[in-house]
């Protein structure tokens, strides 16, 4: 089981779960615990000789009821591939999968805020190469998430909404948009080909979406993976990680939300305002469906490390312009999306 502690210097939770010391670390491929189990082979997390997708409870959480989830979410049975070769149709369903997540363990009374990433390439230190994702649901408000709403108080609104119609009325750092969403270099980003997908209306959550922007969400999704793996013709490592609203009581600066963050997300859907050709006010704080992606490649072969004035102070030392990765993303993205038709499973 975890223990909690409280960094009192920093007022944040550590988590200590000893126990994933033993995780399973970088298998060959035929023993992969991800992959199918196939008629005569050994035995592996999912017990079925072929799969679309599969959510299973992590073997090694973080995190466990009744203090919390970590779930482990397979995007295909085919152990090579990403996020980005999946057919269409797969990656779509994939964001279905996401949403009944996210409002089933958002109902739970231990879990205070619902959190799907992905951690891709050993860089970032991903144990398995299988193309998967992780779900946590955290008993008490992260700092990131916690931020985002106090910048909401900040700003007199929802701050993604804000940036994004910033970041589409400049344009010079959006690489991709389509009428449900939209992907840009963010003005201030710390890594130096970071990018934000943004939907274009106020969603607070999944759950919030209707069917058509969960697919462009999707659609977002794969052209901007698409577009890293072909900047530097290499797959390309990144962290990626879906913000929404917070599902328990707790808000970010100590207020107290209803305990029902999936209806709670679907009442704030109705009425809300989009991104462009919209003057009407911000809707209250409540979080902003967004995925914003970490990757520590600063050129093909150079990594961004996190050293004293990163960890240490707390300050990003950035080495190139968001406006110069926008324009080499933005052509890499375009070049992939030539390439689209006939993109298959990853094998």
């Amino acid at each position: 089981m975890s223990e909690l502690r409280l960094d009192e210097l920093r007022g944040e939770e550590v988590v200590y779960a000893v126990d994933r010391q033993e995780r399973t670390f970088l298998p060959a491929a035929e023993h992969c615990p991800l992959c199918p189990t196939r008629p005569g082979g050994e035995p592996t997390e999912i017990p079925f000789p072929s799969f679309q997708i599969a959510v299973f409870e992590n073997r090694f959480p973080a995190f466990a009821a009744p203090g919390g989830a970590a779930e482990v979410v397979v995007y295909s049975d085919a152990h090579t591939g990403s996020l980005g070769t999946l057919s269409r149709e797969r990656a779509r369903a994939l964001m279905w999968v996401w949403r009944q997540r996210y409002e089933e363990l958002g109902g739970r009374e231990d879990v205070e805020y619902v959190y799907i990433f992905e951690n891709r390439g050993t860089e970032v230190g991903v144990t398995l190469h299988h193309p998967h994702g992780q779900i946590y649901g955290y008993p008490f408000l992260p700092p990131v998430p916690a931020k985002e709403l106090a910048a909401d108080v900040r700003l007199g609104g929802c701050a993604v909404c804000e940036l994004s119609r910033r970041e589409l009325a400049e344009g010079r750092r959006v690489v991709y948009e389509n009428e449900g969403a939209v992907v840009y270099v963010p003005y201030a980003g710390r890594w130096a080909y970071e990018a934000h997908v943004a939907m274009r209306s106020h969603r607070p959550s999944l759950v919030a979406c209707e069917g058509r922007e969960l697919h462009d969400l999707a659609d977002a999704l794969q052209a901007l993976v698409r577009g890293y793996d072909g900047l530097f013709e290499r797959p390309f490592p990144y962290v990626m990680a879906v913000h929404q609203a917070p599902t328990g009581r707790t808000g970010g600066s100590g207020d107290v939300l209803e305990n029902e963050g999936p209806a709670r997300a679907r009442a704030g859907a109705r009425g809300a305002s989009e991104m462009e050709g919209s003057s009407s006010p911000s809707p209250p704080p409540s979080g902003h469906l967004h995925v914003e992606f970490y990757p520590p490649l600063r050129t093909a072969h150079k990594l961004k490390y996190l050293a004293g004035s990163e960890q240490g102070a707390g300050t990003f030392i950035a080495d190139t312009l968001p406006e110069e990765s926008a324009e080499q993303l933005r052509a890499a993205i375009s070049r992939a999306s030539t390439g689209e038709a006939g993109r298959g499973d990853g094998g």
